[in-house]
């Protein structure tokens, strides 16, 4: 389980930077919402920029999609707790018909992960006595 304070990075290659924990948001606007935009373009980079600050984090990059999400942001910020706190105020804004953050690793996170689930012992459920 990962703690719910500051989660330690693995550093590579960044002499004396501890990298932040990344965030995935995606999110898709309510129809309201999406009307006001249409009738008044807005650009929200700076509203979730200060959110950000807000959290002791910043924003790497935002953009428009199409499918499943209307919008896309990723964040980097210093605590899961914050993260969960940002995403909490956001969804209940009532601006959004889905609001997702998904905690991001690192290639070289997700290779120590590999390595360290091969290390692991585990026993599946089964029906089998």
């Amino acid at each position: 389980m990962l703690s719910l304070s500051l989660r330690p990075r693995i550093e590579i290659g960044l002499k004396g930077r501890i990298p932040m924990p990344s965030y995935l948001l995606q999110f898709s606007y309510t129809p309201e919402t999406l009307a006001g935009f249409i009738k008044r373009p807005t650009d929200r980079r700076e509203a979730i920029a200060k959110l950000a600050a807000q959290i002791g984090g910043k924003v790497v990059g935002s953009w428009f999609t199409f499918g499943d999400y209307d919008a896309v942001a990723i964040i980097e910020g210093p605590a899961i707790v914050d993260a969960a706190a940002s995403s909490m105020i956001v969804s209940a804004s009532g601006a959004f018909k889905a609001f997702k953050t998904t905690l991001l690793l690192s290639v070289e996170e997700g290779m120590a992960a590999m390595k360290k689930a091969g290390s692991i012992k585990y026993k599946p459920p089964t029906a089998k006595k």
